[in-house]
């Protein structure tokens, strides 16, 4: 009882940790993205320069709010370990 099958297949094991991180990032950046052209897009008279500085801005404010205050407050989850 003490010996396991070596051909029984364990996904924890073999399947890597690191995908589950790669997809939230990814998953975070496009919903940052998406957020920030919409959010952007409600304001009228502002220059492509603006433009650009504020989607820039509210994409960056997603990764702060997600990783810092969210992440490792609220959900107590190191970002590394």
């Amino acid at each position: 009882m003490g010996k396991a099958n070596p051909y029984v297949h364990i996904p924890k094991e073999s399947f890597p940790s690191w995908i589950w991180y790669a997809a939230e990032c990814v998953g975070l950046i496009v919903i940052a993205f998406l957020s920030a052209v919409f959010i952007t897009d409600t304001f009228e008279d502002l220059t492509t320069e603006q433009h650009n500085y504020m989607i820039t801005g509210i994409f960056a404010s997603f990764f702060l709010v997600w990783y810092v205050i969210i992440r490792s407050l609220i959900l107590k989850k190191k970002i590394l370990r």
